[in-house]
């Protein structure tokens, strides 16, 4: 324990941020791991359920269209 605090004083507030955020990512990716498929699948599905409304938008043009792109990318 003391040897984390001691490396704790000497990093500065901008390196522990850093590795405090990285730390906190892995924890997300971890949980996103542990998602149930069922889960997953419902989000899947809205998604293209929101995909294809963009995509009925016709006087967006291009806007639309990359958002419903977008709205894709998102899927896992």
């Amino acid at each position: 324990m003391k040897c984390w605090n001691i490396e704790r004083k000497k990093m500065s507030e901008a390196q522990l941020n850093v590795w405090e955020k990285a730390l906190g990512w892995r924890k997300r990716q971890m949980i996103q791991k542990q998602l149930n498929p069922i889960s997953n699948k419902i989000r899947n599905d809205t998604l293209e359920e929101v995909a294809k409304e963009f995509d009925a938008m016709k006087n967006g043009g291009d806007t639309t269209a990359s958002f419903a792109a977008y709205v894709r990318s998102l899927k896992k």
